[in-house]
């Protein structure tokens, strides 16, 4: 950023000994670094009138968009790296895909989308390209996703259903990819799993007294993979509500507004 200023300040000295007596060359120059400067202020935003303003600035402001777009595609990218080598539980898969956000929210949906593929690349080099495959879908889509409903100020209700769906969508790709690398259907594995764990759970209900003994082994098929569909929905649901908690303290400290969370949200952040 102090380059893109210093080449304005050269441009804006070499222009001055040119200009004319009047100093019209001047006064557009520094009207067009009071814009530069307006723009990497961070004020509270009121509407999507104020965001779409922002994003006009944005061609104004130079080599930033790269910097900002590479700079938070590495964040994601070390956050990821950070949580495959040294995880510590889940704190930091809250924030995979809240770099793609911001940059969609800073700069549109085209920087946004180069920060997702960046942040997969430099995985691909880093770690192979499953990882970053495993990145890109869901997280980074994810992000973008949030950033787009996020800007057009649409409320927690909707974005948790649309990233509920991205993120069910890339469990079982994730399903699908691993499946493929290690040549065992992941996916009946799982149901497996799941089957000992309603066995178990009737078993409890049984000694309890509240089922009969008949229940035992009765289970089919379609109700093992209906309640593993049921419980990856819910994480989803779970998942993407904790990220627009983490997202909305964070980003109304950066000056980069997302929608109000519901009313019994605040109520419960303000008790």
């Amino acid at each position: 950023m102090s380059d893109s200023f210093a080449h304005r300040a050269f441009q804006a000295s070499s222009s001055s000994s040119s200009s004319s007596p009047d100093g019209s060359s001047d006064r557009e120059i520094e009207a067009e670094f009071e814009d530069v400067e307006a723009f990497l202020t961070y004020t509270p935003a009121s509407g999507v009138g104020t965001q779409r303003l922002r994003h006009q600035l944005a061609s104004k402001a130079g080599p930033l968009v790269m910097v900002e777009t590479a700079f938070l595609a590495s964040t994601a990218s070390l956050i990821w790296l950070i949580n495959a080598y040294f995880p510590p539980g889940p704190l930091l898969r809250i924030f995979f895909p809240v770099p793609m956000a911001m940059v969609y929210l800073r700069w549109g949906a085209r920087a946004a989308w180069m920060s997702a593929l960046v942040a997969s690349l430099l995985l691909a080099v880093l770690m192979g390209p499953p990882r970053s495959l495993l990145f890109l879908m869901p997280y980074g889509v994810l992000g973008v996703q949030l950033g787009y409903l996020w800007f057009r100020r649409a409320n927690w209700y909707v974005s948790i259903a649309v990233g509920t769906l991205l993120g069910s969508l890339g469990f079982f790709f994730r399903i699908w990819l691993l499946s493929m690398l290690i040549g065992e259907d992941l996916w009946v594995y799982l149901i497996n799993q799941m089957a000992q764990i309603l066995d178990w759970i009737l078993e409890r209900l049984v000694d309890l007294g509240i089922l009969g003994v008949a229940v035992l082994g009765q289970v089919d098929l379609l109700t093992v993979q209906g309640l593993a569909l049921v419980m990856v929905v819910i994480s989803n649901v779970v998942y993407l509500f904790t990220v627009h908690l983490a997202a909305g303290l964070l980003l109304e400290r950066l000056g980069m507004p997302m929608p109000a969370p519901p009313r019994w949200v605040q109520v419960l952040l303000e008790s």
